[in-house]
């Protein structure tokens, strides 16, 4: 199956490079590109794309609102959203991984990185860059304020969402806990709707915040 694209960005150019890019690949096909997050908002819900790309600051309305309101909890048709944007800042991770968001890419992590977002987003998975995951990880697991990890998770739930927060896939979760990757889907499946959370992403912060996920030693 081919998955439909919306680009959101205000730069004509980046626009047309990730265009160039998905176009490339032959299970994925660019539907649209908006140039504001109104525009963007507007056209997903015309053309129901599979999923939408967007930057983060951009006029009339920014990136994590289109998160939101395509991708939040009150979304009434749900799309897929990967951020992608220059700007890394932790407010804008949180904010957008929060509001939805199946992916948080930065524009400098490449082409090979933007193609990958868009499968593992179109697969139930998650996409971070790299450089992102370490900072988060390593910021939050040094915090004194941490929430207690008190949660209605079981203690292999606690495992799944451990894993999940360092980006491992179902099959490497299976592999790293000696279980098929269809019970790990199922865990995750009950991870999330334990945490009323959207995505893997949203486990994957609430391990951050709880401090239930650490860096690797």
């Amino acid at each position: 199956m081919t998955t439909r694209i919306l680009i959101a960005d205000d730069q004509e150019d980046i626009r047309h490079g990730f265009r160039l890019i998905l176009d490339s690949q032959p299970d994925m096909t660019v539907v649209g590109e908006a140039a504001d997050g109104s525009t963007a908002v507007d056209l997903a819900r015309d053309l129901r794309p599979d999923l939408v790309l967007t930057d983060i600051r951009m006029p009339r309305m920014d990136g994590l609102e289109v998160t939101r309101l395509l991708a939040g909890p009150e979304a009434e048709h749900p799309t897929r959203v990967v951020v992608v944007t220059t700007f890394d800042l932790d407010e804008y991770v949180h904010t957008a991984l929060r509001s939805g968001a199946c992916g948080f890419l930065l524009k400098r992590s490449g082409p090979g990185l933007l193609i990958e977002g868009v499968r593992a987003a179109m697969a139930g998975d998650t996409l971070i860059s790299p450089q992102i995951t370490v900072r988060l990880l390593s910021r939050l697991a040094d915090r004194q304020d941490r929430i207690p990890p008190a949660d209605p998770l079981t203690a292999r739930e606690r495992e799944i969402a451990r894993l999940v927060a360092r980006g491992l896939t179902n099959a490497e979760i299976g592999t790293e806990l000696f279980i098929s990757p269809g019970t790990a889907k199922t865990h995750i499946a009950n991870v999330q709707a334990k945490l009323a959370v959207r995505n893997r992403v949203g486990i994957a912060a609430w391990a951050w915040e709880t401090g239930l996920a650490s860096p690797r030693p």
